[in-house]
C-alpha cells in the first residue's frame, strides 16, 4: 500500500491529554503519541504479529509495520492510524500472510452518506452496508461518519 495521505486535523483525538501532552521531550512525545495510536489498534480488537507504530509528530507521519492474516485487517489497521487528529501520513510496511485485491480509500466529503457513497462507488444505494461492515469497528452506526474521515470501499463481489 505505501504511503497514504489523511487530513491532520480531522480524526480520533488521542493526542492532546495524558501521557502524549504530558511528555516533556519530543521523543518523549512521539513515543507516547505511537504507544496512543497502538493502544486504539488494539481497542479496535486488530492484530498483526510484531505490530510495530512509530510516530513523528513534526511531519503528522505515522509508519506502522507487521504481519497480518488479510488484507481487511491490514487496511483497517492503516485506517485506524490515520483516522486520528494530528496525523497526515501513514507510511505502510505491513505484510499479508493471505493477500488479495486491496480495497479503494474513500475520504468523507460534507453531505456524504454511506448510500450515497454506495451509489457513486457501487451504484447501487443499498450496498451501504458493505461499506459500513468493511469499516467496522471504527463505525459503529452507518449514520456516524464525518468529513475528513477515510473510509475502505472494498471491491465488488
Amino acid at each position: 500500500m505505501g504511503l497514504l495521505s489523511f487530513i491532520k486535523d480531522a480524526g480520533e483525538k488521542l493526542f492532546g491529554s495524558g501521557t502524549a501532552q504530558a511528555a516533556s521531550a519530543p521523543a518523549d512525545a512521539n513515543a507516547a503519541a505511537a504507544a496512543a495510536i497502538k493502544t486504539y489498534i488494539g481497542a479496535m480488537k486488530l492484530d498483526a504479529e510484531g505490530l510495530g507504530v512509530a510516530f513523528d509528530g513534526s511531519s503528522g507521519t505515522v509508519t506502522v509495520s507487521g504481519t497480518v492474516n488479510d488484507q481487511a485487517t491490514r487496511e483497517k489497521i492503516v485506517l485506524c492510524c490515520g483516522n486520528v487528529a494530528g496525523v497526515e501520513k501513514v507510511i505502510d510496511n505491513m505484510t499479508v500472510k493471505n493477500p488479495v485485491p486491496e480495497a479503494k480509500f474513500y475520504t468523507v466529503v460534507r453531505g456524504d452518506t454511506l448510500s450515497k457513497i454506495a451509489k457513486e462507488q457501487y451504484g447501487n444505494a443499498n450496498a451501504y452496508m458493505t461499506i459500513f461492515e468493511a469499516n467496522k469497528p471504527m463505525l459503529t452506526h452507518p449514520d456516524k461518519i464525518y468529513p475528513g474521515q477515510v473510509l475502505r470501499i472494498p471491491p465488488r463481489t
